[in-house]
């Protein structure tokens, strides 16, 4: 008797300034997916955020593929857990705090995590330029607290870009990071699991534009990926520890991939976690399982697994006190 295939909801699109590199990805995570063990289903939130929810309670598993707000910061989520749904990926919690870059970087400090300086200001708040200047140096960046795939991120040199980039950040949202501009090379690791997450051989970003930006990533395709990343191996192996490490402190599950800079001295500092990491053709996630010896449709696999298996868990768990 043929084994029943899994009804996979495929959660795409929704309320983002990524809405358009979701679908990218969405496409490509469809495309990939084994067709001989799962029955696929699209589901596209609209841009205003509309959709069936009663859809979603048909499913075996959830593939959330929603990057930035509303999709990657714990929403969505925190409405799968409440519809009993197992979903792959981080939870309510991990997402959180990933999408914040503010939490992020507080708690990866306190954790003991190496991160480059930063300032955080909330609208309505004054931010001085000579202040930041000071504390920061220059170049500097600035960027939305919430938000990924580069969107509102503007590397600043003088008074003039500073306030222009305040503006442009602050449309994203309420909150934003003015970050110390860090001359290194840009490593991303790969990492998997739940209880015990293993992380990726190495990529580097080599990018020809200022910096790594939206367009670099999606559109004009103005960076290359080497994988694996000319590293030694006891650096990389730091690297894969640290990333294993911040996926840890920061309570993720499922996936996420680690962004970091290593300078010529060889200090490594953590820049960020994505919890819903790209999966556009491009995109280095799936691409650093690849080089690892993981092809896209057997990741994917491991990820529902992975998505089962805290489900199973989580139902154990007691849910009152009789």
């Amino acid at each position: 008797m043929a084994k029943k295939k899994l009804k996979i909801g495929v959660l795409f699109g929704g309320k983002s300034a990524e809405h358009e590199v979701s679908i990218l990805s969405a496409k490509n995570v469809i495309k990939a997916l084994d067709k001989n063990k799962y029955k696929i289903i699209p589901v596209k939130i609209k841009k205003d955020g509309k959709f069936n929810f009663e859809t979603i309670k048909k499913f075996d598993v959830i593939f959330p593929v929603m990057h930035g707000p509303f999709g990657e910061d714990g929403s969505i989520q925190g409405l799968l857990k409440l519809a009993g749904v197992p979903f792959v990926g981080a939870g309510v919690l991990g997402s959180a705090v990933g999408m914040d870059k503010d939490v992020m970087k507080k708690l990866l400090r306190d954790a003991g995590i190496p991160i480059g300086k930063f300032i955080t200001v909330k609208i309505g708040e004054k931010i001085n330029f000579n202040k930041a200047k000071k504390i920061l140096g220059l170049p500097m960046f600035i960027k939305p607290a919430n938000m990924g795939s580069s969107v509102g991120v503007n590397k600043v040199r003088n008074i003039q870009e500073f306030k222009k980039a305040i503006d442009e950040a602050f449309k994203f949202d309420t909150k934003i990071l003015v970050e110390e501009f860090i001359n290194a090379r840009e490593i991303e690791c790969a990492v998997l699991g739940n209880d015990h997450p293993m992380a990726s051989v190495l990529g580097e970003i080599i990018s020809n534009q200022e910096f790594y930006s939206y367009d670099a990533k999606y559109i004009d395709e103005g960076a290359v990926a080497e994988i694996p990343a000319k590293i030694d191996k006891k650096t990389a192996k730091r690297v894969q520890e640290l990333a294993i490490r911040t996926f840890q402190a920061l309570s993720c599950e499922g996936l996420g991939r680690v962004d970091c800079f290593l300078k010529k001295n060889g200090t490594i500092l953590i820049n960020e976690i994505n919890t819903i990491p790209g999966f556009t053709n491009i995109s280095m996630y799936p691409k650093l399982w690849a080089a690892s010896g993981i092809p896209q449709s057997k990741l994917l696999d491991r990820l529902i697994e992975l998505a089962i298996e805290r489900f199973e868990k989580e139902k154990k768990l007691k849910t009152s006190v009789n």
